[in-house]
């Protein structure tokens, strides 16, 4: 039987897990907030670069008070709320806030404490500000993308993860290839981009972490998961025609999410 100190020893990791993914969470949040215009994706001066100015409400400009900063505590103490103008706060903060605390507490649940677990958690991190940003800008950033391949690669080379280099390797050419030869096609016969270059290297670092065996189950969830965001937005009345761009990135980030959890589970075609 586990002894008491041991018990309350792995409920000191598992807060401070989340604690730290929830505040990693909130330094996401302006990354994906000045990001995209700190890279040049998006013309908006206003919302300032990834040092400067100090975090303020997009409505009425005032800096945030340092209490009012403390990630999910101060959004459920405000009610939702800018605490100077009243303004609603948008809903992607406390999730991403949400997102992270999960995501450490995933990292540290099925890997314990290794570097696994701490690439396991830079993953996660990714996946989320890859998923807000394209969900805002269209966009899925290669400063953000490029860098998770090569940590994937990199991870499998010193055999922290499953796949093998080799595997990794295929990996990133089968899934990036896939997805190119997929937008040159639909280009091609409709005259429109159906994938961006931004999709095919992400599911290029998606390769790079799991090796290829991995990108036929992820792209078939992430189009699930896609139809059925596309079927919500409907339904709330959005307007869904042939050419309404539909941003696939949150999509597959999700899918490759899923991936890794059930990589640490060991299930089929993911252990």
């Amino acid at each position: 039987m586990e002894s008491s100190g041991a018990m309350t020893l792995n409920w000191v990791f598992y807060v401070t897990a989340a604690a730290f993914g929830a505040v990693i969470g909130s330094f996401l949040n302006v990354l994906i907030h000045r990001g995209p215009v700190f890279w040049k994706l998006v013309d908006d001066e206003k919302r300032g670069d990834l040092i400067s100015p100090r975090s303020y409400c997009p409505s009425c400009r005032k800096p945030i008070r340092n209490i009012h900063l403390i990630p999910l505590v101060s959004y459920v103490m405000l009610g939702g709320k800018c605490a100077s103008c009243s303004a609603p706060i948008a809903i992607r903060y406390p999730l991403v806030e949400l997102a992270g605390a999960l995501s450490g507490l995933a990292a540290l649940a099925l890997f314990g404490l290794s570097i696994e677990a701490a690439c396991v958690f830079i993953f996660f991190m990714v996946m989320i500000a890859l998923a807000a940003i394209d969900a805002e800008t269209g966009y899925l950033p290669d400063m953000l993308t490029l860098p998770l391949l090569v940590i994937g690669i990199i991870a499998n080379a010193f055999d922290f993860l499953n796949a093998t280099l080799g595997g990794a390797v295929l990996g990133v050419i089968i899934g990036y290839g896939a997805f190119r030869l997929i937008d040159i096609v639909f280009l091609k016969l409709r005259g429109v981009e159906g994938l961006g270059q931004g999709d095919a290297k992400l599911l290029a670092a998606i390769g790079a972490w799991f090796g290829w065996p991995v990108l036929p189950p992820v792209v078939f969830l992430a189009a699930i998961l896609a139809l059925a965001g596309v079927g919500v937005a409907y339904m709330r009345g959005a307007t869904i025609g042939k050419e309404t761009p539909i941003p696939f990135g949150p999509a597959l980030a999700a899918a490759g999410a899923v991936a890794m959890v059930a990589h640490g589970l060991r299930l089929p075609y993911f252990a």
